[in-house]
C-alpha cells in the first residue's frame, strides 16, 4: 500500500534537513505537462514548473524520446577525459541563441549557482579585476558566492556568513517600490565614489526580470544605461537569465527586449527540461582568457542533461515557445486584472509574457504588503488543487510560472482555483 501525503511527511521530518523548505506537503506521484497527481490520487494544476524548470511541461514526449536514448549510449564518461559530441552541438546552438553579435563561447555546468560563479570567475581573469557590483533583491544562488550576490538576507543569508568580499550592492530600479532609475544609476555612482573605483569592478550581475526578487523587470532604457557604464570602464556585463530565459518572457532571453548586448548569459532551470545543466555563454574574448583546467567539474555537462537540452532548444522553434508565453502572459494579466477590480489585496498585476505575479498588500496600500495574506493564498490554493509560488523582498508576491504547453482550459481552470482561494483567504483574513 502506498504511502499518504502525512506519511511521507512524517518520515521527512526524521530524515531530511529541515533548512530544505517545502511549499506544500504533498508528495508526487505522476505528472503531465502542467498537471500534478499525488500519492493520494489528488489532482493539482502546477503554476509553478518546479520553479521555472519545465517551460516545456513536465514529461514532454520529445525530451524524455531524447533521454532515452541517450540512456542506450552511455551516462557518464566525463567530457574533461573523454569527450562527446553533444556538448559541442549545445554550445553551437546556445551559441547561436544568445543576444550577443561577437563570436561567443560555452561552458557547460550543472546548476544555476554553478553557471553564476564561473561567470564570476570568467570575468575576473579575463579583466584582471577583482569587484563585483550586484543589486539588492537579485537571486544568485545559495552558495556562499552566491549569497554573497543575492541581495536578500532572510532566508537565504542570515547565519551562513561571513561571505567572499568585494560585492557591492545596487538597489534595482522598480517603479512600485519607490525605486527610480536615476536613484539606482545615482546609487551605482555613489558605489563607484565611495566604495570600489569602477577600474577595478570585473562585472555586474543583474536580472534583467528579477526572480525571487518579486518580478520586477528592470526598463529598457536603465539597462541600456548600465551597458554604457560597463562599456565606458571595461566592465563586464552579465545577465542572469537562469529563471527569466528560455522564452519565460515572450524572448528566448529577457534582455533581447531592450536591445541590450551582454558580455556574458547565465542560464540552467529550463535549459534541459527538467535535468540538471546550466550553462555560461559569453564572448569569445572573455571565455577564451580562462586556462586548461580552470573550468568544468566532474558532472559538469551531464550528457544524458545534454540530450534534453538539444530536444528543448529545438523545440523552441517547434511549439513557438515564444509566442506561447506571449499569448499565456495574456491570459494571465487580463484575468488577473479582472481579480484585481474584485480583490483588494491585489495591489499590482505586472508581467512580460508570461512571467507574470501580483502583489498582495493591505487594502491596496503598496507600502502595506501583505505576507500573512501571501503565505495563507499559497496553502489555500494547494488545497484547492492548485501549486503556486510566493516570492519577493517583501515575502508578498505571487509568482506564475506555468508551463508554457500548458493548454488555455488548464490555465483558465487554475486561474478559477486561484479565484475561489483568494476569496478563500481575503474573508478570513482578521480584521486590522
Amino acid at each position: 500500500m502506498s504511502q499518504t501525503n502525512q506519511q511521507w511527511q512524517q518520515r521527512r521530518e526524521t530524515a531530511v534537513t529541515a533548512g530544505v523548505g517545502n511549499s506544500l506537503q504533498v508528495y508526487v506521484a505522476k505528472a503531465l505537462n502542467a498537471e500534478i497527481w499525488d500519492v493520494e490520487g489528488k489532482h493539482y494544476i502546477d503554476f509553478a514548473s518546479g520553479i521555472a524548470v519545465v517551460n516545456t511541461g513536465h514529461n514532454h514526449p520529445k525530451v524524455i524520446q531524447a533521454v532515452a536514448a541517450q540512456l542506450e549510449c552511455f551516462t557518464h564518461p566525463c567530457f574533461q577525459v573523454t569527450p562527446y559530441g553533444s556538448y559541442i552541438e549545445l554550445a553551437e546552438r546556445l551559441n547561436e541563441r544568445v543576444p550577443i553579435s561577437d563570436p561567443t563561447q560555452t561552458l557547460l555546468m550543472t546548476t544555476g549557482a554553478e553557471a553564476v560563479e564561473n561567470a564570476i570567475k570568467i570575468a575576473r581573469i579575463a579583466t584582471g579585476r577583482s569587484g563585483i557590483i550586484a543589486f539588492r533583491g537579485g537571486f544568485h544562488g545559495r552558495t556562499l558566492l552566491g549569497m554573497a550576490l543575492t541581495g536578500k538576507v532572510q532566508p537565504y543569508k542570515k547565519g551562513y556568513g561571513p561571505f567572499p568580499g568585494g560585492i557591492f550592492h545596487a538597489p534595482y530600479p522598480c517603479g512600485y517600490l519607490g525605486i527610480s532609475e536615476s536613484q539606482s544609476l545615482a546609487a551605482l555612482q555613489g558605489i563607484f565614489a565611495a566604495d570600489v573605483s569602477p577600474d577595478d569592478v570585473a562585472a555586474i550581475i543583474i536580472e534583467p526580470v528579477q526572480g525571487e526578487g518579486g518580478f520586477y523587470a528592470a526598463p529598457a532604457s536603465f539597462l541600456q544605461q548600465l551597458r554604457a557604464i560597463c562599456s565606458e570602464h571595461g566592465i563586464v556585463l552579465i545577465a542572469d537569465e537562469i529563471q527569466s530565459g528560455f522564452c519565460r518572457t515572450g524572448k528566448t532571453f529577457a534582455i533581447e527586449h531592450s536591445g541590450v548586448e551582454p558580455d556574458i548569459v547565465t542560464m540552467a532551470k529550463s535549459l534541459a527540461g527538467g535535468f540538471p545543466l546550466s550553462a555560461v555563454v559569453g564572448r569569445k574574448s572573455l571565455m577564451a582568457r580562462a586556462q586548461a583546467g580552470g573550468l568544468g567539474g566532474t558532472y559538469a555537462g551531464s550528457p544524458v542533461s545534454i540530450a534534453a537540452a538539444l530536444a528543448v532548444v529545438q523545440l523552441i522553434d517547434d511549439e513557438q515557445l515564444n509566442q506561447r508565453a506571449e499569448q499565456q502572459g495574456e491570459w494571465l494579466m487580463v484575468a488577473l486584472r479582472q481579480m484585481a477590480e474584485e480583490f483588494d489585496a491585489i495591489g499590482e498585476v505586472r508581467g512580460v509574457g508570461a512571467m507574470v505575479a501580483i502583489e498582495l498588500v493591505e487594502a491596496g496600500d503598496a507600502s502595506k504588503p501583505d505576507k500573512a495574506i501571501t503565505q495563507a493564498l499559497v496553502q489555500e490554493a494547494g488545497r484547492q488543487g492548485l501549486i503556486l509560488l510566493s516570492c519577493g523582498v517583501r515575502g508578498n508576491v505571487i509568482r506564475f510560472l506555468i508551463p508554457l504547453t500548458a493548454s488555455k482550459e488548464i490555465v483558465m481552470e487554475g486561474l478559477k482555483r486561484l479565484s475561489s482561494s483568494l476569496r478563500v483567504v481575503q474573508n478570513t483574513r482578521p480584521a486590522k
